[in-house]
């Protein structure tokens, strides 16, 4: 019986040793192999768009192709609806997801994030003629001041952590919020980034960004699936070079703080 116990162990700990060893070749060794990093995303300006020749441009994009140059690999979208992501992810459609996919507690149940590559968060909008004396969070924080913000969107618990005692406005999406605020019928407009920033250029005679601080930080991360920890790595060191050399806050900054690159935009984007 010792014998067979033994037998039945060894043989035990041969089948997990080789399963593990499976799994790893099954995410990094096999993108080796294969020569092609598989990435899913969704198109989400900016993260993700089409040009007017219908190429994928954004920085999600730009991510993903300078982690395959970087390692001698080509690159293959697969863009993919929001709501199914995670689940094609699961399914093996695509090796991970790089599109502007912040950490969750509730995703993390679902996948594995790498260090976060990004950072968005919820920005206040003002309306110069009607705030442009209002600088700080106190000072929206009033009776008096009314505020626009997109109904059903974390915008509104936003609102209405940072300011309870200002009026909301809600409205079915961000372009009406917005619309408010420029028709100067709402002192400020509440949104996720990098929407403020890009309106308070496009109407800079007319909006400006008060607040030196985001109310709200979110953090990005590639995701992939549970179990991949050499994979894990190898993304994570990526990061890691790419944060310390200035490549990824250089790249940030274009596509989230200017509008340089909106004449490449096919319209209805």
């Amino acid at each position: 019986m010792k014998r067979l116990l033994t037998a039945f162990l060894a043989i035990f700990t041969l089948m997990t040793g080789s399963s593990v060893f499976a799994a790893d070749k099954s995410t990094l060794i096999d993108i080796k192999e294969r020569g092609t990093l598989r990435v899913g995303l969704s198109t989400f300006v900016p993260w993700a768009m089409r040009d007017k020749q219908g190429e994928l441009i954004g920085f999600e994009v730009d991510v993903a192709r300078r982690l395959a140059e970087d390692s001698g690999l080509k690159v293959e979208f697969i863009p993919t609806a929001w709501d199914g992501i995670i689940p094609a992810l699961l399914a093996s459609k695509f090796d991970v997801i790089i599109g502007g996919m912040s950490i969750t507690p509730q995703r993390n149940m679902s996948v594995l994030f790498t260090s976060p590559y990004a950072h968005s968060g919820v920005q206040l909008a003002a309306n110069k003629e009607k705030a442009g004396d209002k600088t700080t969070i106190a000072d929206y924080n009033k009776r008096s001041v009314t505020l626009a913000v997109r109904r059903g969107a974390f915008t509104v618990q936003t609102a209405k952590k940072y300011f309870p005692k200002a009026k909301l406005r809600q409205f079915d999406d961000d372009a009406q919020a917005f619309q408010e605020v420029l028709n100067g019928n709402a002192h400020a407009v509440l949104a996720s980034s990098p929407k403020p920033e890009q309106m308070t250029i496009q109407y800079n005679e007319k909006l400006h960004i008060p607040l030196t601080e985001r109310l709200s930080r979110g953090s990005e991360a590639f995701a992939l699936r549970h179990g991949e920890h050499d994979l894990l790595n190898f993304f994570n060191n990526w990061i890691l070079l790419r944060t310390e050399d200035g490549w990824l806050n250089e790249r940030h900054n274009y596509w989230f703080t200017t509008l340089d690159w909106q004449s490449q935009v096919s319209e209805g984007q």
